[in-house]
């Protein structure tokens, strides 16, 4: 349950919260409600309330059991039980719903006004009867002392349609185009429509004649609001006999007394978007205005702000629970809102376990501002040394850090850098002395970094310069002042090596042209030396030094390419040289390796072949093997070629499959000469 508060006005949010998908078992809500500690701690105040994808209209009957919604897709009605808290019914619809209306104290009479221009009855069954209006409806608005139902749309006539009698009656002709909105007054029974020209005219039932004429687009245009174009009435809704609020198209709200065409009240929503819906809550003087995006509450006297609700997603309708503080809304999201404001009035009869909750959750406030409290890394604590911490009640883990007591941070801070004050002191003085300088005349400074690169810029800067002055050409850009290669001054990691060979490969002739630079910049180092000693600068700007020469010979260039490879070369051979040295000097110690037990040793000629082997194609591999009498290739019945293959040997298996063979010899001629001295001693008895 989301708790929010504006003007000190509590609004508790009942449907916020996950919601489980509808084709989930009981037994699978049950495991997820145990698992998941959202799903655990969430409020379903009526089960399943919402839609597949928009709610459009919602509405309460009479008798405050039955709550009734319609949306999409596919276009449906929903019936939900408060007594039940739970889902009564849903039909399903042919086309969408524009409005709807409940003429019976509870759902057993519900007419639907459709987009498709049908108009749709509904008995306590089910479908009762559907009938046609020749234009498109907007709204419609039922009478009961004569059972008739007046509709408005895209014409400028006025369609009656008689229930009692079951058939159309004469129309009313308004003087507007089109009509947007309608109410009847539930007290003298005034019906009004308002129309698209900003308008809201005001007919008497019994003489079907129109009385009273109210230029609300006029009325509505104050000397802040700013308005691109003509308002239309766009909600309109009576309080009582005298009082009427309408809602325009640019998001203004008109109070009237109907003895005065002149507004009492005009409120402003300040965000453009036309007025969706208008209530009266009768307890404390105030009116609800609701447009896509908020709903404000506000006193009808005075007009001051009671307070406002901002859902997350945009407003279809608004529907007020009577006589209790609870507020239903209808939303571009399947999700209904349900929303419980214990101001405006006590919970509903089927939900006062709501005042309970909300009494207990005010007595245990939780505190949301951690004003005494400052959010750390783990890094930060790495550089405080409170890393033995974690896990103590001095560290509150939440999301990728921890909250610890601002006391005890600003106290192991001061210990860690004692001189932080010194440090921010220095700095600040040192920004306020650079930023003075800065006024004054500019010397040429160049970076610690890359300093004979950003020397040679300057110069060809100063050359473009000149030449522009003779040639009108577009100055680009420098390196030295964007934004984007300004690390390669600062970074030390940028730095370029003249020493190495690639560089000297490519720019041969730089030993040349840097010598100048060179002495150009211990002219710049020596300045700036004498700037520090003398803090101050002098007057004037450094002379030029030479500008280089463009460009040189071909056969120099050639030249010192040439030079350069030879030092090279050189140097190549001085460090080979130096390597042999060290080798020679070095004494070769023998390496002994052991060998584990049941093993043999074994050449190292054979991790040699065994290389040459692996080398080769498997074409060649195969061929040996043949030749070695390890694989035999035949051909078979069917065309294909077999592969047998025969594992090698070791020497130790070889020798034990040796002494297995000499060993079945021995048993065999033991056998041999132990049955022939058996068989002696029978054929001597038998010559007896």
């Amino acid at each position: 349950m989301q708790v929010s508060s504006l003007n000190e006005v509590k609004i508790y949010s009942l449907s916020c919260g996950k919601s489980l998908p509808e084709w989930l078992s009981d037994r699978k809500k049950r495991a997820l409600q145990k698992k998941d500690v959202d799903v655990r701690r969430r409020i379903e105040l009526i089960q399943d309330f919402e839609m597949p994808t928009v709610c459009t209209t919602i509405k309460v009957s009479k008798d405050g059991q039955y709550i009734l919604a319609t949306g999409t897709y596919k276009p449906r009605v929903r019936c939900y039980d408060t007594y039940q808290l739970s889902l009564k019914f849903e039909r399903c619809l042919d086309s969408e719903v524009v409005t709807f209306e409940i003429l019976s104290d509870d759902y057993s009479k519900i007419v639907f006004l459709h987009n498709d221009r049908y108009i749709e009855f509904h008995s306590q069954s089910g479908f009762y009867y559907k009938t046609r209006i020749p234009k498109f409806g907007r709204d419609f608005s039922y009478h009961y002392p004569s059972c008739d139902l007046y509709f408005v749309g895209a014409s400028s006539e006025v369609y009656r349609l008689n229930l009692e009698q079951g058939r159309y009656l004469n129309p009313l002709q308004t003087n507007a185009a089109e009509n947007n909105v309608c109410d009847i007054n539930s007290v003298h029974g005034l019906f009004a429509t308002g129309t698209i020209e900003g308008r809201v005219e005001c007919w008497d039932p019994r003489t079907r004649n129109r009385v009273g004429l109210l230029d609300c687009a006029l009325n509505s245009v104050t000397a802040d609001s700013e308005i691109n174009s003509l308002p239309t009435i766009s909600a309109l809704k009576f309080n009582g006999a005298l009082t009427m609020a309408v809602g325009t198209s640019t998001g203004q709200v008109l109070l009237y007394d109907l003895r005065s065409d002149k507004p009492l009240l005009v409120k402003d929503h300040q965000y453009g978007l036309p007025i969706k819906s208008v209530h009266f809550q009768e307890s404390l003087d105030l009116i609800l205005s609701a447009d896509s995006r908020i709903i404000k509450m506000w006193n009808k006297n005075s007009g001051k702000i009671f307070t406002s609700l901002e859902p997350e997603h945009d407003l279809n309708d608004v529907c007020l629970y009577p006589n209790s503080g609870m507020l239903f809304t209808a939303n571009e999201t399947p999700k209904m809102g349900i929303y419980y404001i214990p101001v405006l009035g006590p919970a509903p009869r089927w939900c006062s376990f709501l005042d309970n909750l909300t009494e207990e959750l005010e007595e245990n406030p939780e505190s949301t501002v951690y004003d005494d409290y400052k959010f750390v890394t783990k890094k930060d604590l790495e550089n405080l040394g409170l890393t033995h911490l974690i896990g103590s009640p001095f560290l509150r883990a939440y999301m990728h850090g921890f909250f610890m007591d601002i006391r005890l941070y600003h106290k192991v801070k001061s210990m860690v850098n004692p001189f932080a004050y010194e440090e921010y002191r220095k700095d600040k003085i040192r920004q306020k002395i650079e930023e003075t300088r800065a006024q004054r005349v500019q010397l040429k400074k160049l970076p610690k970094v890359n300093k004979e690169l950003a020397l040679k810029l300057i110069e060809e800067e100063e050359e473009k310069q000149k030449s522009t002055w003779k040639k009108k050409v577009k100055n680009l850009p420098s390196i030295l002042t964007d934004d984007r290669f300004k690390v390669m001054f600062e970074n030390p990691d940028f730095q370029v090596d003249e020493e190495s060979e690639e560089f000297r490969l490519l720019n041969p002739l730089v030993s040349k042209i840097s010598e100048k630079r060179k002495k150009k910049l211990r002219l710049l180092e020596e300045q700036e030396l004498r700037e520090k000693e003398e803090e101050e600068e002098p007057e004037g700007k450094p002379s030029d030094a030479e500008s280089s020469d463009s460009s040189d010979d071909e056969k120099d260039w050639v030249e010192e390419v040439r030079r350069q490879r030879r030092l090279l070369r050189q140097e190549g051979k001085g460090t080979w040289q130096h390597q042999v040295q060290e080798d020679q000097q070095t004494v070769l110690q023998p390496q002994f390796y052991e060998i584990k037990a049941g093993e043999e040793f074994r050449s190292f000629k054979d991790s040699a072949t065994k290389q040459k082997l692996m080398n080769k194609t498997l074409e060649d591999r195969l061929k040996l093997e043949a030749k070695n009498g390890t694989l035999n290739v035949s051909d078979t019945t069917v065309g294909s070629k077999q592969l047998t293959f025969t594992l090698k040997r070791s020497e130790q298996q070889k020798k034990q499959q040796e002494a297995e063979k000499l060993h079945r010899l021995e048993r065999k001629k033991l056998r041999r000469s132990a049955g022939h001295l058996r068989s002696k001693p029978r054929r001597g008895r038998s010559r007896h």
